[in-house]
């Protein structure tokens, strides 16, 4: 299975980015849409959010009801991503052993943690000219 995005960018920094029906707009200054990493701190927490209900299932905690994820990415001094730090609040009650075997199998599962890879980058072919 392949996942497919289209990037188009007409000018400036604003990209539209057809998924499969939709549409989503990626501004990299952040001023008329999120910027990148606001997209990608967005996606992360997103997919981290049916980790955490799969891992508390499978850790015997059971449905977590409402769950609320604060992402905060620590930019470096060139502004790129230096450290993600989540604050996960959930409706149901769990002592520190159960949450922390919930947010290690949460940690398995995440495809967007797993992404984050140091050793994954984009293999990057050039088309010159294609307008």
């Amino acid at each position: 299975m392949t996942k497919e995005v289209t990037t188009v960018s007409e000018e400036g920094d604003t990209a539209e980015n057809q998924i499969r029906d939709f549409e989503v707009s990626i501004d990299a200054t952040g001023e008329s849409a999120p910027d990148t990493l606001e997209s990608l701190l967005a996606a992360y927490g997103s997919c981290y959010v049916p980790a955490l209900r799969v891992g508390g299932e499978q850790r015997d905690v059971g449905d977590l009801g409402r769950i609320e994820i604060d992402v905060s990415g620590d930019l470096n001094d060139d502004d790129k991503l230096d450290a993600v730090e989540f604050t996960v609040r959930t409706e149901t009650e769990m002592d520190d052993d159960e949450a922390e075997q919930v947010v290690e199998r949460a940690d398995e599962l995440c495809k967007v943690h797993d992404a984050l890879k140091a050793d994954l980058a984009a293999d990057v072919t050039v088309e010159s000219g294609a307008f």
